[in-house]
């Protein structure tokens, strides 16, 4: 009869370490530069096709911001600080989406009269032919 072992007797390396959850989370910013590059037109049309383009040796690059890249905060507001996109994303969609105050609804002039409309087809073939989904010729 032959004995099984666990996976953590077979293993040669010995038992896996454990993981200590007392580990903190990188907070830190991660630093961009928007930045403006002189280029030849060829390396523009390069850039404008791809997105993208290599920069010649001993260029010089005018730096216009310095930002984080998550939390899209200015250098000098937030150096030393936390990266607040790593703690908590809300300050970048408008803050928490159920406490925000709903947009108003525009109050028409004293002398206006709201005339009702038609139904307008939004989907569909119907909305295909009536010109809703495609510009107007």
């Amino acid at each position: 009869m032959t004995d099984t072992k666990t996976p953590d007797e077979s293993d040669p390396a010995g038992p896996m370490p454990e993981r200590s959850s007392a580990e903190a989370p990188d907070l830190s910013h991660v630093w961009v530069v928007a930045a403006e590059v002189e280029v030849t037109p060829r390396i523009a049309k390069t850039a404008d096709y791809r997105g993208s383009f290599k920069a010649s040796e001993g260029q010089r690059i005018d730096a216009l911001e310095v930002y984080c890249k998550g939390c899209r905060r200015p250098y000098d507001e937030v150096t030393g600080q936390d990266c607040s996109a790593k703690i908590d994303n809300r300050h970048l969609i408008g803050g928490d989406q159920s406490t925000r105050a709903k947009r108003k609804i525009p109050i028409p002039p004293k002398n206006a009269r709201v005339v009702a409309g038609g139904r307008i087809q939004r989907r569909g073939i119907e909305a295909y032919v009536g010109g809703v989904s495609r510009p107007p010729r």
